[in-house]
């Protein structure tokens, strides 16, 4: 079987973002994986759902890419961490889909988010989906841990409308902790994005007992504001959601006793964002 034929089999749409799906790809040999990852002319999507209000300004569209390097303590969809897990679906096919929600999504003011996993981990494939999208005329949002910033070029960059760009912890010890990777990237590449003036949505993730330290949530507010072009701050409060999916691929997860934060600490956080003239929600 083709991957072309492959790719026509395999349904993209998913009931929600946490429908749990292995091994989709487990067919495409190395070198066809090879050569998506340098061509873009391919990418691995665990699924596309539609009617999200939470990823993006209006209604939206999002395709959920696999392969990610982090490995959050608290992430809902470890199902993503492996590239193969993903469907492999062409650039051609990706627009295809989103073609029929065109008209919908800009009725609705919304747009087309291309999430993960880590997006970036198939930046060719991310660059050429977003401005084919674009194209489109319809709004385009990429949602990144950000520290695989430097594979996209300033150009590129100018195909999308909007960067959701996610900073886990403010302190790079407890960054390295919670993800396993390293902050500095991060703070790079956001500080770049401020540089060329391009619209971000920062997200954070309010986890109790890891990221919920009060002196760490400061300085990543005073942060967020000396950049100047964060135009929301999106406080996301932890859940257990994804649970499951660590049972079911046998990972040891850590945090099953970590309650979700109480409403008091999540409004101070938002609060404190808001105290340092963001938007803050």
């Amino acid at each position: 079987m083709t991957v072309e034929n492959q790719v026509r089999e395999l349904e993209l749409e998913a009931r929600s973002p946490y429908e749990f799906r292995i091994d989709q790809g487990r067919g495409v040999s190395e070198s066809d994986i090879r050569h998506a990852l340098a061509t873009g002319e391919m990418g691995f999507l665990h699924s596309f759902t539609t009617g999200s209000t939470v990823d993006g300004p209006g209604v939206r569209v999002v395709a959920w890419t696999t392969g990610c390097q982090f490995r959050c303590l608290y992430c809902h969809n470890p199902d993503t961490w492996n590239l193969t897990n993903g469907t492999p679906v062409t650039v051609a096919r990706g627009v295809e889909e989103l073609r029929k929600y065109r008209h919908g999504l800009n009725s609705m003011k919304g747009g087309f988010t291309l999430s993960g996993g880590e997006p970036l981990m198939q930046d060719r494939f991310a660059v050429k989906l977003l401005s084919a999208v674009r194209g489109l005329g319809i709004h385009t949002a990429l949602d990144t841990n950000g520290a695989l910033g430097d594979r996209i070029s300033d150009a590129e960059l100018e195909n999308i409308d909007l960067v959701l760009l996610d900073i886990k912890s403010w302190s790079p010890e407890r960054h390295r902790s919670l993800t396993g990777m390293e902050i500095q990237p991060v703070l790079k590449f956001a500080t770049r994005l401020a540089r060329q003036k391009r619209p971000v949505w920062l997200r954070f993730v309010l986890v109790p007992g890891l990221t919920d330290n009060i002196d760490d949530i400061e300085h990543l507010a005073i942060f967020a504001s000396s950049l100047g072009n964060i135009h929301r701050v999106d406080v996301l409060p932890f859940h257990q959601m994804g649970r499951f999916k660590w049972e079911k691929l046998k990972l040891n997860y850590q945090l099953g006793a970590v309650e979700p934060p109480f409403r008091s600490i999540v409004e101070l956080t938002t609060e404190i964002f808001r105290g340092h003239g963001l938007k803050a929600y």
